[in-house]
């Protein structure tokens, strides 16, 4: 990771779902492997970490159900990454919306970008949300009266959040209307500030809640850490709030490690990566999103948790009361309200213009503008409600498992119909805009999910499998039901330039041809780099410092270090920019 080594953040940010190039991306075009790295770590450290860390924290599930289950569940998800998308990905070189339309026609595009479209709104809703939790305690600290209380309930309770939430919401739709290329590359560059961020939160609140189970300050033995975990992170009694109602059987560990494998399965398991996936030289760079998971959606989840706990015991309350912004106030001062409202716009800017541009695939002639400024009203209108940040959990979850049934049908055409008989994209042989069996498939699979759910009573996040498979097996019965089977003379034309495609791009790459790799850095990119870490290792040192103070000293010390935290942030900051600056001037003149 790099200050500016996020631009394959920016480019994901700011690409098009639905892109207007549908041909499989050329060998010169092809990224090296520090472009996916960049990308996995930086899209998966964001405001969702926020919420998610500190809903497990309060759960009610035991420490060692929640550790283990988030290694093995995002080792699923890295593994489906790692098998399914990116070798289908590599192998056709296309985006997800053009293997789509390929294989199941325009008009069955057209419904998919329409159901993404609405779950890209609730996700983007629920980000400005979060930012705006942080905007509420600068306002309580900047104005004098009455303060506005954390927004947790299903619906606000103060017009002053609601005015704030779409202040929040206007700025987060227009810069997703301009989509400014620097911004996008400026959010992904400080990805390790934002790493480190969770990692200070964690470490600076540690102490207090080894005071509250009654250890004496300094506390850094392995069994006192793990009391803290067990008793103070993750209690085995849950806390109050719209989330902790769920099932006792979805705080287990299988149902903690089902929910890790579904949280990205919109772009694994539904192959929603192959946009960015198809740029790799290899396969095996499917497993860069082993950083995203174990980083993210691992270390930055515990670590929130921690900083909820700490923060609902300093404020004595419980932490499904607490929002992110109160949060990240406690552990870090004016630094934490920073944070928290970018990780609320790195999420909900690019989310916003990807549910502009879903929409707006239903007829081209729309300007995407228009589009992406209408959606956001309605995305405004949504952040006004804390219900789904508070529900994120499950809103993820089913935002998978709806598009997962796709995923299914996909990687049935792609690796299934070869070896039972079918002919691969025999809908587009037929000239059809729809494929028929594609959409059946797709609503028998929803059809299970929904049996299962109301009727049997089996908690969403055992659904994946049962989804997969009612997809894939009624599509491959329907497919050949429908014309699969038969002989299509363009099938082996189809084959023929894909066996040439590929033995071009084996040729180019074997031939050490360049491709479209980063370029080189000037000494003055260098040095900010070295600025910009050693802020980060004093933010890191400092926090860790407090560690090693006796409880007379604490109090004090995590005052100093909460004012004086924002200073190497703000050094950070200016280094990040001007690294993206010169970085897209030298690739101007490039």
């Amino acid at each position: 990771m790099s200050i500016a080594g996020a631009d394959a953040a920016g480019a994901v940010e700011t690409g098009e779902p639905q892109n207007l190039d549908f041909h499989p991306v050329p060998p010169r075009k092809l990224q090296p492997a520090g472009y996916f790295a960049g990308n996995y770590s930086g899209e998966h450290v964001a405001g969702t970490e926020f919420v998610i860390g500190a809903l497990f924290a309060g759960a009610g599930a035991a420490a060692s159900d929640v550790i283990l289950g988030l290694l093995v569940g995002n080792l699923l998800a890295v593994l489906t990454w790692a098998f399914i998308t990116a070798p289908i990905a590599v192998d056709t070189r296309l985006t997800l919306y053009a293997y789509l339309e390929k294989i199941a026609g325009r008009h069955f595009l057209k419904i998919y970008s329409v159901v993404n479209g609405v779950m890209f709104l609730g996700l983007a809703g629920s980000m400005i949300t979060v930012s705006a939790s942080a905007v509420r305690v600068f306002y309580n600290s900047a104005v004098p009266g009455a303060p506005i209380a954390p927004q947790t309930g299903m619906f606000p309770t103060d017009i002053r959040f609601v005015l704030i939430a779409l202040a929040v919401g206007a700025v987060v739709v227009a810069l997703a209307v301009l989509g400014f290329k620097r911004l996008a590359q400026f959010a992904g560059a400080v990805v390790p500030w934002m790493i480190c961020i969770f990692l200070v939160g964690a470490l600076v609140l540690y102490p207090l809640l080894a005071q509250a189970i009654g250890s004496a300050l300094p506390a850094v033995s392995g069994d006192v850490f793990w009391q803290v975990l067990s008793t103070q992170v993750y209690q085995p009694t849950p806390m109050e709030g719209v989330f902790w109602s769920i099932p006792n059987e979805a705080k287990s560990f299988w149902s903690i490690a089902a929910f890790a494998w579904v949280a990205n399965l919109a772009m694994h398991g539904s192959l929603g990566d192959m946009t960015l996936l198809r740029f790799a030289k290899k396969k095996s760079y499917g497993w860069f999103s082993a950083l995203g998971m174990f980083i993210g959606h691992f270390v930055c989840w515990v670590c929130a948790g921690a900083m909820g706990a700490g923060a609902a015991y300093a404020l004595n309350t419980q932490i499904g009361l607490l929002d992110p912004g109160a949060v990240a106030t406690q552990a870090l001062g004016l630094a934490g309200v920073i944070a928290v409202i970018i990780a609320g716009w790195t999420t909900s800017n690019p989310t916003l213009y990807r549910a502009g541009l879903a929409f707006q695939s239903l007829n081209p002639a729309w300007k995407r503008t228009h589009v992406t400024i209408l959606v956001g009203l309605v995305t405004m209108v949504l952040a006004c409600s804390p219900f789904v940040f508070t529900q994120l959990l499950g809103y993820v979850g089913w935002m998978g498992l709806i598009l997962s049934p796709v995923g299914a049908i996909i990687v049935a055409e792609h690796w299934l119909f070869p070896r039972t008989g079918l002919r691969r994209y025999w809908t587009s042989y037929r000239k059809s805009g729809l494929n028929v069996p594609a959409v059946l498939a797709w609503g028998a699979a929803l059809a299970i999910i929904s049996v299962l759910y109301f009727g049997a009573g089996v908690h969403q996040f055992f659904l994946l499998l049962p989804a997969w498979a009612t997809a894939t097996i009624a599509y491959l019965v329907l497919a050949r039901s429908f014309g699969a089977a038969k002989q299509y003379p363009q099938a082996e034309i189809e084959e023929e330039t894909l066996a040439m495609r590929k033995a071009e791009e084996a040729r180019y790459l074997a031939s050490g041809a360049p491709i479209d790799e980063s370029g080189g850095h000037t000494l003055l990119w260098w040095g900010l780099q070295a600025i910009g870490f050693l802020s980060l290792a004093w933010m890191l040192v400092s926090g860790a410092q407090l560690l090693f103070v006796d409880a007379a000293a604490y109090p004090g010390a995590l005052a100093a270090f909460r004012e004086n935290v924002i200073w190497p942030s703000l050094v950070f900051f200016a280094c990040a920019a001007l690294a993206v600056i010169i970085r897209g001037e030298k690739r101007e003149l490039s």
